[in-house]
């Protein structure tokens, strides 16, 4: 009998046997993304769930990572106001009716009316300090470390409130919005000062109650470890984090997906393809496309196993590319 893509998904993240390899890849539908504000321009939801729609069904994937884009920016009122750590230590929480939260759970809605729970869906979420790149008005790169340094116990009440309004959007948009899961992106800080143990003190509280909120709802969730733009990961830094499946730059950290499953414990593992213009699922032909595919998994093996990119794949990307990928995992 036949599996369906739901069963073919839940069987993968379960490291049980499947009768094909699942593949899940994903685009931007909003341009510059990081900057867009569905609040000042409200065209963009409508964007990005036609972007969805037409992909979704042109393409008919078997797991979907349902897109922010338009919400990336966290628009807490006091962000104009803080200067120091102090400063951000005093923030209250948007509260979980907040037009922020609102807007997204709905959104999740209207993309579940032609998804109709066909396929499983992983709702895109950031992690407090991913956020505040986007949303503080003088975020720069030290600001976070800088903060720490001046007041630790301020940034980790101010991360704490942050985190309180994501975990009520994760809760929400599982029990409300009809997501199976959210995929959640968190990123090692690029200061030197934040080490591991910073981090672990610091980062890791606010990013366990968001998960801990996500798996209340459902236990289908997934970390993204983000490599974006070549920034490097230490992977050891998550393994404690209770998630089904773990997705990394694979191609950015030379970290295969055979090694993360190891480094994860055996959880199922999501990847292995780079996402740039100068990787081979952009770049190569149909058979260096199909040839990698089995590559990895005559490295990785099948079980628990779901094919996709280190990120976001590039816009205008042909679909027939991805479809490679998907026929050559059936051999």
């Amino acid at each position: 009998m036949t599996q369906t893509k739901r069963e073919l998904v839940e069987a993968a993240l379960e490291n049980k046997k499947i009768e094909r390899v699942p593949v899940g890849f994903w685009f931007h539908f909003v341009e510059n993304e990081d900057k867009a504000d569905a609040f000042t321009d409200p065209t963009l939801s409508e964007k990005n769930i036609e972007g969805h729609r037409a992909f979704y069904e042109a393409f008919k994937p078997d797991f979907v990572k349902l897109m922010s884009d338009g919400y990336f920016i966290y628009p807490h009122p006091a962000f104009a106001a803080i200067h120091s750590a102090v400063d951000f230590g005093k923030l209250e929480p948007l509260g979980k009716d907040h037009p922020w939260i609102e807007k997204q759970v709905a959104l999740v809605k209207e993309l579940q009316k032609f998804i109709k729970r066909e396929v499983f869906t992983f709702y895109n979420i950031f992690a407090p300090a991913r956020v505040l790149e986007w949303s503080l008005p003088n975020y720069n790169k030290t600001l976070l470390g800088d903060f720490i340094a001046e007041d630790k116990a301020a940034v980790k009440r101010g991360l704490d409130v942050i985190a309180q309004d994501i975990a009520t959007l994760a809760e929400r948009i599982i029990q409300e919005g009809g997501a199976d899961g959210i995929y959640f992106s968190v990123q090692n800080i690029d200061d030197s000062r934040i080490t591991k143990d910073v981090y672990l003190d610091v980062f890791a509280p606010g990013e366990q109650k968001i998960l801990q909120a996500a798996n209340r709802a459902n236990l289908n969730n997934v970390l993204h470890i983000c490599g974006y733009d070549g920034h490097h990961n230490d992977l050891t830094w998550y393994v404690n984090y209770e998630v089904k499946a773990y997705n990394w730059a694979a191609i950015v950290e030379n970290i295969s997906l055979a090694e993360g499953k190891k480094i994860f414990g055996g959880k199922a593992v999501i990847g292995g393809f780079g996402n740039t213009v100068e990787d081979i699922l952009a770049k190569g032909d149909e058979a260096a496309v199909k040839a990698e595919t089995q590559r990895l998994l005559a490295e990785a093996g099948r079980e628990g196993i779901l094919l996709g990119a280190d990120c976001t794949v590039p816009r205008g990307l042909a679909l027939e590319r991805l479809e490679w990928v998907r026929d050559a995992g059936k051999k």
